[in-house]
């Protein structure tokens, strides 16, 4: 799931400390990442859902590999089921959507969601965020209940999730919970973490904040 990395349109709750043009390079930076990362899944075939409309050219240049999809809807929950529902029409077994501000989610929590999304006793996966949220849902099929009329935004995303889920009679099963980065807390930690733990990826995060001189190396 995916926007166009426009100042002032992306990760505007990490301003301050950025500036607006700077938050846009660094959420292209995460864009990057996450195509690499999901790229590197073998067994999947691979896909934007992006948004706006006019930004099919900058992603089809970004990933040239990858099915494109305009996200349709105004509510993310909408578009959610949207993207889910069309990717699975085209007649993909299972879908796995992802969020983009999660650049150090080790790469073995998505090999896991594929394997847990393949097994016959497990209708969705989610990926807890640790605000609240999800940074992955997986699924076989897109019941709209999932996801219209959800508190988007707010702490009880995951929980609402998991209930619904449940009440539809759904088997849940959790991956480990991460960080995604969405205010300046967020930001000094992925800062942190990145200078603690040195490697080449997220490659283009890592480049963007060794411009700063915010970590070591890069």
């Amino acid at each position: 799931m995916a926007k166009v990395p426009r100042a002032g349109e992306v990760k505007t709750r990490l301003c301050p400390p950025l500036e607006l043009d700077e938050a846009a390079r660094l959420y292209r930076a995460f864009l990057l990442d996450k195509v690499e990362q999901v790229r590197s899944l073998g067994d999947a075939s691979h896909a934007i859902a992006y948004t706006p409309d006019e930004g099919r050219s900058l992603f089809a240049a970004m990933a040239p590999d990858f099915i494109l999809v305009p996200q349709r809807g105004g509510e993310l929950g909408v578009r959610l089921a949207a993207v889910a529902g069309e990717l699975l029409a085209q007649g993909h077994a299972a879908v796995l959507l992802i969020d983009t501000d999660t650049p150090t989610l080790p790469t073995g929590c998505l090999v896991e969601a594929l394997a847990l999304v393949a097994r016959a006793d497990t209708d969705l996966v989610l990926g807890p965020s640790e605000d609240g949220g999800y940074y992955l849902i997986g699924l076989r099929a897109a019941p709209r209940e999932l996801f219209e009329g959800v508190p988007w935004s707010t702490p009880q995303v995951f929980a609402e999730t998991v209930r619904r889920a449940r009440a539809l009679g759904l088997a849940v099963s959790c991956l480990p919970r991460w960080f995604d980065v969405d205010t300046g807390a967020d930001l000094a930690r992925l800062r942190a973490s990145l200078a603690a733990t040195p490697g080449p990826a997220p490659r283009h995060t890592r480049r963007f904040l060794s411009a700063q001189g915010a970590i070591a190396g890069g």
